[in-house]
Formats: structure tokens, C-alpha cells, sequence
């Protein structure tokens, strides 16, 4: 199974984009989530590839390189296509129930994420500051994301963040993981009972910054 580099190209396809939505303003109305999309249907699929800012870009494509390599890596690129583009799309149509516009590559992000949860549960990463396991780290970004869909719910949104459509993603995302786990086990792409692998250096390195 050869590695096809699908998130790079992918995060290429974003730049150029974002891109185009410096240079054309108008690209961005006539590609963004919003009340018009059920006439116009590709915007389920365009508003993926938009974004609100640099600092917006820049988080979502560290995400999809991280995370989208990895688990392009283990269930391989026609399937990582699948999830990020079904997950990615099944995050507007829920996000567009609950808000006026919405625009980001997030809900399929968080999809990769869900799924590599449960292909790769023990995958040892650095989030806030520590480093954890992915499902450890997916717990806390769910929390987030769970305070900031109550938040919108009870009318206080501290941002324009789409929580739902994240949580929507990640949720898809687990389903996927469940029925692509079986196969990349029996294909020994992954251990039944995965490994916890600290790298001795980096912990001491994080012990020296944050405990002395």
C-alpha cells in the first residue's frame, strides 16, 4: 500500500485557497457554508477548504499534517479520502442547523482525529504542554468543544468557534475508526494491544522546562 502523501496535498489545495480569498473576496461568498447551500450544494463541500485567517489556517493544516499523515499511514489514502471528505461534509450539514455561516476544514479534521482515536488509541503526542496519548488529548479538545457547545446553547458563545461541527466530525470519525480498526489489525498495520512509547529525552526535557 503506497503512501500518497494525501494530506500534503490536501494542504496544498487549502493554501491555494486561502489564496484566492485574499485575492478574491468574492471567492469566499460564493464558496461559505451558509443559508444558501441548500440550493447550492457544493457549498458543503467548498466551505472545507476556506478559512477565516491566518492563525485559522495555520492550526487546521499543523492538524491535517499531523494527524491526516498518520492515519493515511495506517488505513491508507483512499480511506483517509473517505473520512475526511464524508466527515468533513456530515460536519456542515450539522452546522449549518445551528449557524448563520461557517467555513474551515475543523469538522473534518476533528474526523481524522476520531477515527485515529480509535485506530491508534495509545499514538503519544505533545498537547498543552505534556506529553499524553491521543485519546487523552481527544478527551480534552471533546471537553472544549462540549463547554463551547453549551455556551452557545445557553446564548454566552465566547467566540465564533464551531464546537458543534468539531464534536459532529470526531463523532463520525469514531464510527469510522471502529470499522477500519478490525481490518488494520488483521493486516498487522497495528498492534491488538498497542505500546505507550515515551522518548526518555523529551520527558526529561519537559520535566527540566516545567519542574525545575
Amino acid at each position: 500500500m503506497k503512501f500518497r502523501f494525501y494530506a500534503f496535498k490536501l494542504s496544498l489545495l487549502v493554501i491555494l485557497f486561502f489564496v484566492l480569498q485574499i485575492i478574491f473576496p468574492i471567492f469566499t461568498d460564493f464558496l461559505v457554508l451558509d443559508f444558501r447551500a441548500f440550493g447550492e450544494y457544493w457549498r458543503f463541500l467548498s466551505s472545507i477548504f476556506l478559512h477565516g485567517g491566518l492563525g485559522h489556517l495555520a492550526y487546521n493544516l499543523f492538524a491535517l499534517l499531523l494527524f491526516g499523515s498518520v492515519l493515511e499511514k495506517v488505513i491508507g489514502g483512499k480511506k483517509f479520502l473517505l473520512v475526511f471528505f464524508i466527515t468533513g461534509i456530515f460536519a456542515n450539514l450539522i452546522a449549518i442547523k445551528f449557524y448563520s455561516s461557517s467555513l474551515g476544514a475543523s469538522g473534518a479534521i476533528f474526523g481524522i482525529i476520531g477515527a485515529l482515536i480509535i485506530v491508534r488509541p495509545w499514538f503519544m503526542i505533545w498537547a498543552f504542554g505534556m506529553p499524553m496519548p491521543l485519546f487523552i488529548a481527544g478527551i480534552l479538545w471533546a471537553f472544549g468543544d462540549f463547554v463551547g457547545a453549551v455556551s452557545f446553547f445557553s446564548g454566552n458563545a465566547i467566540d465564533n468557534t464551531g464546537n458543534i461541527a468539531h464534536l459532529s466530525g470526531m463523532f463520525l470519525g469514531f464510527v469510522f475508526g471502529f470499522f477500519y480498526r478490525g481490518r488494520v489489525i488483521r493486516r498487522g498495520k497495528i498492534e491488538k494491544r498497542e505500546k505507550v512509547r515515551f522518548r526518555e529525552r523529551e520527558v526529561r526535557d519537559w520535566e527540566d522546562r516545567y519542574f525545575r
